[in-house]
């Protein structure tokens, strides 16, 4: 199949779904077309069935704002007529499924029939898509996609309590490539990180007020009053200033390390002992799967489509949302003993192989099928 996807070039999780996907369809033979605006983070290295477009915007003194929607869905025309795409699937409601729309609408006055696939990831709609400057967008150009998509139960609730849906929604759960994560840890990184043998605790997130970084901290700081531990923070965004801010008035501030934004995920996640991911709210909770397939436990907030993933005394444990003290409790009951914390980690990864890549991809490759 020649198939184009549409998504963020950035870090969130629809960006690294969309990619992820696309590199996988691509390892079974279908030729892939990427379209956005700058190349995805996740697409690295060459792949001959991978081709990338990218969407140019021109700058005039006209435009406050560079159309950006215009743009894309220009470009989705051309892609799609000079290379026989015979399917256009977008990831993130806004804007792309409203720019898929009109690039289907100049294809059909050209004879081209070209069926649209919508996948919501979160924000999209738990967010930005409510917001009354994009709601009566998002919902017309959700019901006039071909199929919609959802990565969770709880994302297929929330879409269908605040818009007005027409269709059925499939839900599709996010994936990971587990065999990319199952590394095992390098004994050598984790010293330099961890030099007198203290638990590591790792999160990581784009810093937004919704994922309350601030708590992160809050609890790793109930943590070792305990036991001794390191915090790595992997991320960047709006948050961070006020989380280094917060961390520099710990009194052992020298054990928590910000990293920044990480395309290899899959290098350090293997020397975690713990995740921890506070959100007000995750539409799914990938970081949290990614880190469960490298044998990492979770310590989450019990929001969102988490449940679906993060089972409760199992592969970690869940918690209401700011609920710092039983945070802290449960991530000492895990890391209070070695035989503990090791059958935590072989549950985490048995957790993640029921979302392996290989047995989510062939559900996209069966729903491409029906729609062409």
């Amino acid at each position: 199949m020649n198939i184009a996807i549409v998504c963020y070039p950035t870090f969130g999780g629809s960006g690294v779904l969309a990619t992820e996907l696309g590199k996988a369809l691509a390892d079974k033979g279908h030729n892939i077309h990427f379209i956005t605006y700058q190349q995805p983070v996740r697409l690295s290295g060459f792949h001959a069935n991978i081709f990338y477009h990218e969407v140019r915007v021109p700058t005039y003194p006209l435009f406050d704002y560079p159309p950006y929607e215009t743009a894309l869905a220009s470009t989705m025309v051309d892609v799609i007529i000079n290379n026989n795409v015979e399917l256009l699937h977008v990831h993130y409601a806004i804007p792309h499924a409203a720019a898929a729309y009109m690039a289907k609408q100049i294809l059909a006055k050209q004879g081209k029939r070209i069926p649209v696939i919508t996948t919501l990831h979160g924000t999209d709609i738990t967010l930005v898509g409510r917001d009354k400057t994009y709601s009566p967008v998002v919902t017309f150009s959700m019901n006039e996609s071909d199929i919609l998509t959802a990565v969770s139960d709880n994302l297929k609730e929330e879409t269908y309590k605040n818009f007005v849906i027409e269709k059925e929604i499939e839900v599709i759960h996010n994936f990971v490539d587990v065999k990319r994560f199952n590394k095992k840890p390098v004994d050598a990184f984790r010293k330099v990180v961890a030099p007198n043998g203290e638990k590591i605790i790792v999160h990581a997130s784009n810093f937004r007020k919704v994922k309350r970084v601030d708590d992160v901290v809050k609890v790793f700081m109930k943590i070792i009053e305990t036991m001794p531990a390191k915090l790595l923070l992997l991320g960047d965004g709006p948050e961070r200033p006020y989380v280094e801010s917060i961390c520099r008035d710990c009194v052992l501030c020298d054990n928590i390390k910000f990293l920044g934004k990480q395309e290899q995920m899959e290098d350090i996640l293997p020397i975690a002992d713990l995740f921890l991911l506070t959100s007000e709210y995750e539409s799914f909770g990938l970081a949290a799967l990614e880190a469960m397939a490298a044998e990492v436990p979770v310590i989450s907030t019990n929001a969102g489509g988490l449940p679906e993933i993060n089972i409760d005394g199992y592969c970690g444990y869940m918690s209401n949302v700011g609920d710092i003290d039983d945070m802290a409790k449960n991530a000492l009951a895990i890391l209070k003993d070695d035989a503990t914390l090791l059958q935590f980690k072989a549950n985490a990864l048995a957790q993640a192989k029921k979302f392996d890549i290989e047995n989510i991809v062939p559900i996209y490759e069966a729903l491409y099928k029906r729609v062409i």
